[in-house]
């Protein structure tokens, strides 16, 4: 695989994980918005629903996405391309 293709796919597998990254935080902000919302007025089942569907979406793109972005700056240290 050329040098340009390897920093291609470098770059795109970055901006994967940053926008994986900022799903799986937003997912979890709207999972403590809602907590909030609940707690404020009452935990009905629809809204106990949403804060689980949430929490666990927010924690299935969050994780790879962390892991790669290290695996990604960890390629970038060890063999950098132009």
């Amino acid at each position: 695989m050329s040098p340009d293709n390897l920093a291609a796919r470098r770059r795109r597998i970055a901006q994967l994980t940053a926008m994986g990254q900022q799903l799986g935080y937003l997912l979890y902000l709207a999972a403590a918005a809602l907590f909030f919302t609940g707690f404020a007025t009452s935990f009905r089942s629809p809204l106990v629903t949403a804060i689980i569907v949430c929490l666990l979406v927010g924690s299935l793109v969050l994780a790879p996405a962390i892991i790669f972005s290290y695996a990604v700056r960890a390629a970038d240290r060890e063999e950098p391309l132009p």
